[in-house]
């Protein structure tokens, strides 16, 4: 009997007739090939299974492969060699939680270097694409593979984005002994879940700061990487290995105009409401897709849009971010918005670079470096730099806008966390108020900001100014 690899599947090909292969996991009868299958992820416990009950078998899956060579000690601090050991303990499967900014990428160096596997790293963009290749070029002496952005490179530790390895995990997968997947939050809940079932990788390491909370997410990432192994959250480790911060909560008010038209909009796309009270398991691509099937489906999309994209940079966080923008013309600013729209908008009033999808990688190399090296001193970007972005000098961030909830705010706060000498990292969160309230908002005042806030270790509080409501909290 031989086992192969055939575009991520797991074929039993020469079966001896009679093998009575019940109880095998995850293998079924195909009738096109007239053979035994099983997902490439089964591999490990196929294999197992069969070694188990003395059924001999040739494996073609890896090959001559052998183990990688000339790995340099990455250093690790003692929480990452302690998810690490956890992850060892494991069974070398499993996710590691860690607060953005604390090195969950030297996690994974310890992880490819302990275990001197052939290893495939998986990333969300580009940036991190490039990023990881140069992580791993610090500690391993041998050409890293590329797998995204144009290029299709291919050697025993190679870095891939995710949309590069759905499409070509039919023949990626049969390459690698280990699977690494940064921000692996993204899987467990969609399509390319496949593409980690495509791989016969049987160590799997997961990494992220947010893990999922509901219990279906969780349990299908367990399935697909493994359980959470190691968790620390940012007060863990604020003071010594994260930089402290204070959060700064701004309240705006819609003008009037804005207002009724927010309220009329309102009105239009009470029709999602009641679908997702009809289905209350639903995703929000269910909603979508439910939505649209009617005309009135369509129109109530079409005003919950609009209505966002009303918010997403209203006449008052203009104000407030002109602002904001004077106060700290002498620190390096992150701005968020909710869409590339606003960052594209908010780029050519206070020409600020933005940092979007759809810059290419020369430019954007070039962009990073003039900000690490203060020749830029803001960026502006609505999803870019959510996600592991090093830029250890960002001293403030404005959010003034967001789309994908909490963990999108915890991401975005990490990017100022990355510690540095002296180092305490404001960050500023405008809210729109689309009700009424008593007091007429920050920027309706007299156009400047609250004052400079200073460390207070241990504190909470809240102040009023004249025309604002905003808070202030401070881990200590």
């Amino acid at each position: 009997m031989h086992l192969r690899f055939d575009r991520g599947t797991i074929v039993l090909a020469n079966t001896p007739a009679g093998l009575d292969l019940t109880g095998a996991p995850g293998i079924l009868w195909d009738a096109r090939v007239e053979a035994h299958r099983a997902p490439a992820s089964m591999y490990a416990a196929v294999a197992r299974w069969l070694r188990d009950r003395a059924i001999p078998f040739i494996d073609g899956v890896h090959g001559d492969r052998g183990p990688t060579t000339g790995w340099v000690d990455p250093g690790l601090r003692d929480y990452q060699a302690a998810a690490l050991c956890a992850w060892e303990l494991a069974g070398r499967r499993g996710v590691v939680v860690l607060p953005t900014g604390s090195g969950k990428t030297r996690v994974a160096l310890g992880a490819m270097a302990s275990t001197r596997l052939r290893a495939l790293c998986l990333v969300p963009t580009r940036i991190l694409l490039e990023q990881w290749q140069h992580e791993i070029a610090a500690v391993y002496p041998h050409p890293v593979g590329c797998h995204g952005d144009g290029r299709r490179d291919v050697t025993a530790v190679t870095v891939a984005t995710y949309e590069s390895a759905y499409r070509h995990m039919d023949y990626l997968g049969a390459h690698f002994g280990l699977l690494i997947v940064d921000e692996v939050h993204h899987f467990g809940c969609g399509f390319r879940d496949e593409a980690l079932e495509m791989t016969v990788a049987s160590a799997r390491l997961g990494l992220t700061a947010t893990p999922p909370r509901d219990a279906a997410h969780a349990i299908r990432l367990a399935e697909l990487i493994g359980p959470t192994v190691y968790e620390l959250a940012i007060g863990d480790l604020t003071g010594r290995f994260l930089a402290g911060f204070d959060t700064i909560v701004i309240h705006l008010d819609l003008t009037e105009a804005e207002r009724t038209r927010y309220a009329a909009l309102s009105q239009g796309f009470t029709t999602l409401a009641e679908l997702l009270r009809t289905i209350p398991q639903a995703t929000w691509p269910d909603v979508v897709r439910a939505a649209s099937r009617t005309a009135e489906g369509r129109r109530a999309l079409a005003a919950w849009r609009e209505a966002r994209r009303l918010l997403a940079l209203t006449d008052a966080k203009r104000r407030a971010l002109r602002a904001l923008l004077a106060r700290h013309r002498h620190a390096r600013v992150l701005v968020f918005t909710a869409d590339n729209a606003s960052a594209y908008a908010i780029a050519r009033e206070h020409l600020i670079m933005p940092l979007t999808c759809d810059i290419d990688r020369p430019e954007r190399e070039a962009v990073l470096d003039a900000f690490r090296q203060g020749r830029l001193r803001a960026l502006v970007s609505s999803r870019v730099l959510n996600e592991g972005l090093d830029v250890p000098d960002a001293d403030v961030g404005v959010i003034v806008g967001g789309a994908l909830g909490e963990r999108e705010h915890v991401q975005r706060v990490g990017r100022l966390l990355r510690p540095s000498p002296g180092k305490r990292g404001p960050g500023v969160r405008a809210r729109d108020t689309p009700h009424r309230r008593g007091q007429s908002g920050l920027a309706e005042a007299s156009g400047s900001c609250p004052p400079t806030l200073r460390p207070a270790i241990g504190s909470s509080e809240k102040r009023s100014y004249p025309g604002s409501s905003w808070s202030r909290t401070t881990p200590g």
